[in-house]
């Protein structure tokens, strides 16, 4: 293909393609554990860590990464305080990560003129250190999922029968607050602040819908993250359209395919069954 022949469009697809495996099975986990809003929190805090490192004259990437994991560690320790409303940890962290960066960017105006890149994703002017930041994230996620995947998946159904069977389910929570930190700050580049969470929510939300187990979840998951986003880049590529909204419009248009088909796949079935074994009238006779 002609766009493979240029530079940035290789790095385009490498990045995308790490950042759509590993938050295609961080979503999986966070719909089991009901917080899928936790990815667009931390996005907020990142977005925070992004216009304090361009004030402070850091890099902005890395700065929202280090951010990131602070917030992912914040809301665990937010989340105690508040054990019957867990959710008010996610309002919390987002409120402080939006309100600074209001302030910074009121500041410092060349901030704010550096902000749409990061709201918005451009994966086709990924740096060399977004990359190696991506690449980071991907390898802790990749060695946290596979080694701790047995405890992590029952701590996500249950942690208080995790708990009871010894397992150490603070520190498995913790870890994975900071895993999803680290994946969200490093998925920022590719369709940015206000999309993050379609990247990492949508294709789990189709695959655990149309999977039988949860391993086929994972890989269901992974498959249509890597396929929505390699399309998005290319419809992007093609239109001369935003990478980052492309990608997430292209997930959105799987979500909803795959569920329409879906009702269409029962209602068949449902139909044929009826068919095939009608009702017969039982007479007096019979009985």
């Amino acid at each position: 293909m002609e766009m493979l022949h240029y530079d940035f469009m290789q790095r385009a697809f490498f990045a995308g393609g790490i950042i759509a495996l590993m938050a295609s099975v961080l979503g999986v986990y966070l719909l089991l554990r009901r917080q899928a809003l936790m990815a667009d929190m931390l996005s907020h805090v990142s977005l925070a860590g992004v216009a304090a490192g361009t004030y402070l004259g850091i890099n902005p990437s890395l700065s929202g990464f280090i951010v990131a994991v602070i917030g992912a560690i914040a809301v665990e320790y937010v989340r105690k305080s508040y054990k019957t409303y867990s959710e008010l940890s996610v309002a919390i962290i987002m409120v402080g990560g939006l309100s600074l960066s209001v302030i910074l960017m009121t500041i410092n105006k060349t901030v704010n003129k550096s902000f749409s890149s990061y709201l918005f994703g451009s994966v086709v002017a990924v740096n060399r250190m977004e990359l190696m930041i991506m690449l980071a994230a991907a390898l802790i996620g990749a060695l946290f999922f596979f080694l701790l995947r047995r405890p992590l998946y029952i701590v996500s159904f249950d942690e208080e029968s995790a708990r009871t069977s010894g397992i150490p389910v603070q520190w498995i929570s913790l870890g994975f607050s900071i895993v999803t930190g680290m994946i969200v700050a490093a998925a920022m580049p590719i369709v940015g602040v206000l999309l993050v969470s379609a990247l990492i929510i949508l294709p789990a939300a189709l695959s655990v819908r149309i999977s039988s187990s949860f391993t086929t979840a994972i890989l269901v998951s992974m498959g249509i993250g890597l396929t929505g986003t390699f399309t998005g880049l290319t419809a992007s590529y093609e239109l001369s359209t935003p990478p980052g909204g492309t990608i997430a419009f292209v997930l959105l248009i799987f979500l909803v395919a795959g569920l329409s088909l879906k009702k269409l796949l029962a209602l068949g079935s449902k139909r044929s069954s009826k068919v095939a074994s009608p009702e017969l009238p039982v007479s007096r006779g019979q009985l």
